[in-house]
């Protein structure tokens, strides 16, 4: 199980910045869940401080400032190391994915991509000064595409992770990784793909699995979409929300004057939060069948 979160669940609002939150309290009672139920988790900062990749995926600003910005470094180093502590003697944890996807394709890679491996190198420093037990995941840059960025290993428990979308489902396609695991007999795995069809699903999952690479398929959840384990219903008047918040005008004048109904936003949103129950979702078992376990 690999469970994404954001660094804001984390610490206390500026300027203060203690690493006090809910967040660790949730992470708590998530990986109880997984431990009563023998599921190992690797934690995936999602959103980091200041954004590493400046995309959506982030909840950024547009912008991977983390690799520019010292403060947001450091609270990066801070929460990792906290969490490290926390959970070094947590044996249903696998290990740390530090950064999800960092630098998006189409910011300035010759300036950014030199800042990743060093900011991946003091974070891991900060780990291991709590822990030695845990793995760390090192993602490439570009949506976790590139390893031409990196250097050789440079800890005794790293695995380098890519992410795969929209390709053929074939090797040539990920021979790149597999060469970069055997030129420094590092293991390699494929932490994010997904939403696709079942066929692909299928493909891509034995095609891993012949070269002994490990995977995780993107997302457990989606609404109205099959391309997951289970469907989320579509709540009435959810459209609401949608339509509004991807009209693309964010002048106050148009929020004044053009805000759905009050009630009916509340009420959609609950009703969303029930139909995200196991037992209100819908089943894809074709999905299921097409990851091999079933």
């Amino acid at each position: 199980m690999r469970i994404p979160f954001n660094f804001r669940l984390f610490i206390t609002d500026y300027p203060f910045r203690e690493l006090k939150g809910p967040g660790y309290q949730l992470l708590d009672q998530v990986i109880e869940w997984c431990r009563e139920e023998n599921l190992y988790v690797i934690l995936d900062m999602h959103c980091a401080p200041g954004g590493q990749t400046g995309d959506n995926i982030d909840d950024s600003y547009g912008y991977p400032h983390l690799f520019e910005d010292e403060i947001s470094q450091q609270l990066t180093i801070n929460i990792w190391r906290k969490l490290a502590d926390i959970y070094k003697d947590e044996p249903i944890i696998i290990g740390y994915d530090l950064l999800n996807e960092p630098i998006a394709t189409y910011f300035d890679a010759e300036k950014l991509n030199p800042l990743l491996e060093p900011l991946f190198k003091r974070i891991t420093s900060a780990i291991r000064e709590v822990d030695n037990n845990h793995i760390v995941f090192i993602g490439g840059a570009q949506w976790n595409s590139n390893f031409r960025i990196f250097g050789p290993p440079f800890d005794d428990k790293l695995v380098y992770t890519f992410h795969k979308y929209w390709t053929e489902p074939t090797q040539e396609v990920i021979q790149e990784y597999i060469d970069y695991g055997n030129m420094h007999n590092v293991p390699i795995w494929m932490g994010e793909s997904g939403e696709n069809t079942n066929e692909w699903i299928t493909d891509f999952r034995t095609m891993l699995e012949s070269n002994n690479i490990g995977w995780c398929f993107w997302p457990y959840k989606k609404m109205k979409s099959d391309r997951g384990v289970v469907s989320i219903k579509q709540p009435e008047d959810f459209n609401l929300i949608i339509d509004f918040a991807g009209s693309g005008n964010y002048s106050y004048k148009y929020i004044r004057e053009n805000q759905p109904d009050f009630k009916k936003v509340k009420s959609a949103l609950n009703e969303y939060l029930e139909n995200c129950k196991f037992q209100n979702c819908i089943i894809n078992i074709n999905y299921i069948k097409a990851l091999g376990l079933f």
